[in-house]
């Protein structure tokens, strides 16, 4: 018999009528006109030249071959240009920000390490972190003292001698709370005082009012994780890097598990992506913004909710219902209902989960104007069944 493992994923609380998470996920995916608010996509994309290169890659027979192993050099060039990195780092491409840190998590720690990282937060490095090192320190943030958000503070408060490892997902998922170029400075500082490596998932940076990486300010203890999930709408494809300077990245090389290369027609989507950055991306976070206003207006008109972080950073917020009467699973069942899958809390919190429910918004914003409407009838529909 096969041992349970330490690190053993626990199981998502499902949707009414669902048994696994992959037969729910299934029939959101399947339901053409399901709005799709549930996991941080964007849908805002329509003809940008990214579908048009992948089509056209197919086109050409490509998926027969396998591309460079650690990504097209071109690709390379383009997301360091992205991110204004020179020479001096070196980069991987990879299958998503997931295999990202993964790699990094697997990489770095040892299994006397521990890591810090937050709650709320992106549970799959706490999954990760406790896979290659001794434990992980969830650190409790949801709340308006520390900004909600894992401060420089909180780190200290929480540091040991064997903490090797600091996630910082920024801005952060689910509640949308980012880092000021001080708190930066003082990740800084604590990096290099305690020989520590500070995990910088940037995978909402281009929805930011402002960012900065940590890789410009703290290079030699930074490992950075890029994806093209969110801002270029290509969740379906799974492509990410991993950047670091050249000692990191070398030690990440020994370890690579997926060393037939990331999936070329994906890549070639990437390409394209950034290239037409310039012309989208203005259009993108104003229609962000602009949903997430939509979104507030409803939620100041019930008594008890509140948006944790607001404005967001993120193309996702927390609605808070604590003091609503209604639970955030009710109303993720009630929207469901009338196609908007949405997401509660437990899916990024084990301790405030229960608190809030979980909505993105990078999606047209008739569907947002819909969301705010199905919001407010859910509420005093689901009080009045009380």
């Amino acid at each position: 018999m096969i041992s349970p493992k330490k690190y053993a994923k626990a199981a998502k609380i499902l949707p009414k009528g669902f048994k696994t998470a992959n037969e729910f996920f299934n029939y959101v995916y399947n339901d053409p006109d399901m709005i799709w608010m549930g996991q941080n996509t964007n849908h805002l994309h329509d003809k940008d030249g990214v579908m048009e290169a992948m089509i056209a890659s197919v086109q050409d027979n490509d998926y027969c071959k396998y591309p460079p192993p650690e990504g097209f050099p071109r690709l390379k060039e383009l997301v360091m240009e992205d991110l204004g990195l020179g020479s001096e780092y070196d980069i991987l491409i990879t299958a998503g920000a997931t295999e990202s840190l993964y790699l990094c998590a697997n990489d770095i720690l040892e299994p006397e390490n521990n890591t810090i990282t937050c709650d709320p937060g992106y549970l799959i490095i706490d999954n990760f972190a406790s896979r290659f090192g001794d434990h992980v320190k969830s650190v409790p943030i949801y709340n308006e003292e520390c900004g909600y958000k894992l401060t420089p503070e909180r780190v200290r408060e929480n540091l040991d001698k064997n903490t090797k490892l600091v996630s910082l997902v920024d801005p952060l998922n689910p509640l949308g709370s980012s880092y000021t170029r001080e708190e930066r400075k003082e990740f800084k500082d604590i990096a290099e005082d305690h020989d520590i490596y500070l995990l910088h998932d940037i995978t909402y940076r281009d929805f930011a009012h402002d960012h900065q990486l940590m890789a410009e300010v703290c290079s030699d203890h930074t490992v950075t994780v890029y994806s093209f999930s969110k801002i270029y709408g290509m969740a379906g494809m799974r492509i990410g890097a991993v950047i670091g300077v050249p000692e990191i990245i070398n030690s990440i090389r020994t370890i690579v598990v997926n060393d037939l290369g990331t999936n070329l027609v994906a890549q070639n989507g990437a390409m394209a992506a950034i290239e037409s950055k310039p012309k989208w991306i203005d259009r993108v976070k104003n229609t962000t913004r602009q949903n997430q206003d939509i979104i507030k207006q409803a939620v100041d008109q019930v008594d008890g909710a509140h948006i944790a972080v607001y404005p967001s950073d993120g193309n996702m917020m927390a609605i808070d219902m604590i003091d609503t009467g209604v639970t955030p699973r009710e109303m993720a069942d009630y929207l469901l209902e009338r196609k908007i899958f949405a997401r509660e809390g437990s899916y990024t919190s084990k301790k405030f989960g229960h608190r809030y429910l979980r909505v993105s918004f990078s999606i047209p914003t008739t569907q947002v104007e819909y969301f705010a409407e199905c919001f407010l009838e859910g509420m005093e529909a689901l009080k009045g069944s009380k």
